[in-house]
């Protein structure tokens, strides 16, 4: 590309929030290339790099011109512009109106035998130098920002205050102002390692001077250092690191240049429960904790610095001095909690308000008390499950109000488990407490025992309850009580085999909040509805086919768990037999398009021929079996029996004249096309796979 320069525009800031930071990385990745097409501005690439402290674009290969463009706009014919005196029209005058333009400015051009109207405007090549300031200014507060900041007088916003603007295209400096900074060529080091200001001679230098400042640019290398440094130290210790993707991103984005430090802390905190201190580096400090070949919690952590190698053991003993206070903490809250059994913590639960509406978690607790005892009843628990289950609904809130939770929130439930067995509790309980937000994301794993996906399923059901009986269900992109991701957690449990019924379950939750005034009729049905639609997205997800999903749906099935089998059979029954449920759906649906349902089912069996006592007795065989088999949930055995009816059904399209002269043989055929069709009611609608497959 000829007459071309390198734009380089870096905004420097206070340090940026971590995720903020990438967002703001993606959004800059997306719009600038679109803004600078739109402007008519020719380039190669956009390259968007970005440290706790800058964000920065560069452009390669910007032409210095935009581009020079010629429009045409094809107007009225000649003989609607213009009257027979050749004055120009109403229509002329607002077709060149709307292009800018005088009717003077029209050209007129033959097409097909016809003359038109042409508007023909050209636009001529500016100097980009003159579109960069605003087109900069309009990169800086086109940001979406979660949270932003005023600072000092300024009425400019941004996530953290600016202090410095790079703004270079070429050797020339762009001017522009953003609050209280003028854009120009000198950028800023690492705060330690070479603060600065550092001068960028031209806009390709900007990086390479950046990275001499003892700043790494980019958050994939920031990423490649950090982890090749954790590798070295798991093979110096013979431990492994856990580094969940959360932390590391975030730890990425608070270096702008990352070291790797091996940290130690006194073994004698390895008696606290490890969740909580693995909450205190992981969560608290971004310290990454090792594990010995076991397993099991070494008393080691990797910190990530962002200071001067040279004084890496300054560092370390900071750090290690920051680590112990806070596991002392830890140490003393988990030990003062233990002075009283979990149980004493429960009344204490009314100085928590769950809802505003909905009461304290005192009052959750008691409606989770009582929807365990329905659901104990409906799973068919033993005594002894049911009493667990009863137990651990009274218990599983009540570490919300104990010291080391109220410090290290992330470990809510699992720090109740562990005052629960100190307490005697049961090891069923005690799981149950440390196992009942799960599963907490998509992936994540169901509790492990029945007791404990009934203990979760309570937790989240009553929180759906409450909030749609409060007029607080999901609205569009909005769900701050994330209700769908509880939604699809229960889905997913009940179609693993949890052996209740979730309307059940929820008539029995909205009977518990007796005391708040709503249309019970309606809540519950947009609840079941919620719960339907998440079942038809899980499905969806998982590969099925929309077609699948809407046949079992038309049959009237409401319980996810018998939505999912039903589905899931079908779908099993398309792949191994597709010709055969293909064919079955066409026969469907041309027997559902001449049906009717005035003349009933009864069908007079003297009046048939050959193929319709074939086919009448195969109905009577599916009408025998196929209630079984639903009653049993074995729905592949269901869909087998509705398939055996293919061969009679198109042997009877093919041989018998329904709609017979004779009115007696017409009805009758009727009827039994009438009966055919209800056999299939209670399992899916094939009209459905027949619309989709193109065969109806």
């Amino acid at each position: 590309m000829s007459d071309t320069q390198t734009l380089a525009f870096e905004i420097g800031a206070e340090e940026i929030p971590a995720f903020d930071l990438a967002s703001a990385t993606k959004q800059l990745e997306k719009f600038v290339p679109t803004d600078l097409k739109d402007a008519r501005i020719p380039f190669s690439t956009v390259e968007v790099l970005s440290t706790p402290r800058r964000l920065i674009v560069i452009v390669h290969d910007m032409a210095v011109e935009t581009e020079s463009l010629r429009e045409e706009y094809k107007g009225p014919a000649v003989r609607i512009a213009f009257d027979a005196d050749g004055n120009p029209t109403k229509a002329a005058q607002g077709f060149a109106r709307g292009k800018g333009l005088t009717v003077d400015d029209l050209d007129r051009r033959e097409v097909k035998g016809v003359e038109y109207v042409y508007a023909v405007k050209q636009i001529d090549a500016i100097p980009v130098i003159n579109l960069l300031p605003d087109l900069l200014k309009g990169f800086i507060t086109k940001i979406s920002w979660p949270r932003s900041c005023r600072w000092g007088t300024q009425s400019v916003l941004f996530v953290r205050p600016v202090r410095w603007i790079v703004a270079l295209f070429g050797d020339q400096i762009v001017p522009l102002t953003f609050g209280d900074v003028t854009s120009g060529n000198q950028t800023m080091g690492h705060r330690i390692l070479a603060p600065g200001p550092h001068v960028v001679a031209t806009a390709d230098d900007l990086v390479s001077v950046v990275r001499a400042s003892g700043v790494v640019p980019t958050q994939e290398e920031r990423e490649q250092i950090i982890r090749s440094g954790i590798a070295e130290i798991e093979q110096k210790t013979g431990e492994k690191a856990d580094l969940p993707a959360k932390t590391m991103r975030e730890v990425v984005n608070l270096s702008e240049h990352p070291q790797a430090l091996l940290g130690t802390f006194d073994e004698e905190f390895l008696k606290v429960p490890q969740e909580i201190i693995v909450d205190a580096m992981l969560v608290h400090q971004r310290y990454f904790p090792l594990y010995n070949v076991r397993g099991e919690l070494t008393n080691h952590f990797i910190i990530v610095s962002n200071g001067d190698p040279a004084c890496a053991e300054t560092i370390i003993d900071g750090n290690e001095r920051v680590v112990r206070a806070r596991l002392d903490d830890a140490k003393f809250f988990y030990e003062e909690d233990l002075k009283q059994p979990l149980e004493a913590y429960v009344d204490r639960l009314d100085e928590v308000v769950f809802q505003k509406s909905l009461g304290t978690v005192r009052d959750k607790t008691n409606r989770l008390v009582q929807l365990a005892h329905h659901l104990a009843d409906d799973a068919e628990l033993s005594q002894q499950d049911s009493d667990d289950l009863s137990r651990a609904a009274f218990l599983c809130k009540a570490d919300l109000v104990t010291n080391a939770v109220i410090e290290f929130t992330s470990v809510q439930g699992v720090m109740g488990s562990y005052y629960a067995r100190a307490a005697g509790e049961t090891d069923q309980v005690a799981d149950a407490i440390a196992q009942q937000y799960r599963p907490r994301f998509s992936g994540d794993d169901a509790p492990e025992t029945t007791v404990g996906r009934l203990l979760a399923l309570a937790d989240k059901l009553d929180t759906i309850c409450g909030l749609f009986a409060v007029d607080q269900a999901p609205s569009g992109s909005k769900d701050p009580f994330a209700l769908r991701r509880s939604a699809i957690g229960i889905v997913k449990m009940l179609a693993d085999g949890l052996p209740i019924s979730l309307i059940s379950a929820v008539d029995c939750s909205l009977a518990s909040y007796d005391a708040l005034k709503f249309d019970t009729a309606a809540v519950r049905t947009q609840i079941i509805d919620f719960f339907i639609t998440r079942t038809k997205v899980m499905l969806r997800d998982e590969g099925c086919t929309a077609d699948a999903v809407d046949a079992v749906l038309a049959g009237g099935v409401s319980e996810p768990a018998e939505i999912v089998a039903r589905t899931q059979a079908l779908e099993s029954a398309r792949a191994d037999t597709p010709e055969v449920m293909d064919d079955l759906a066409t026969a469907y649906a041309r027997a559902h398009n001449l049906r009717d349902e005035s003349l009933g089912c009864d069908v007079d069996v003297s009046l048939m021929n050959d193929e319709e006592q074939a086919l009448n007795g195969a109905i009577e065989t599916a009408e025998r079996v196929i209630p079984g088999y639903l009653d049993k949930g074995d729905y592949q055995a269901a869909l087998a029996g509705l398939a055996a009816l293919r061969a009679p059904i198109d042997t009877f399209f093919e041989q018998v004249m329904i709609m017979d002269e004779d009115a007696d043989l017409r009805h009758n055929r009727l009827c039994l096309l009438n009966r055919f069709i209800a056999v299939f009611a209670d399992v899916a609608d094939f009209g459905k796979l027949a619309k989709e497959h193109g065969k109806a």
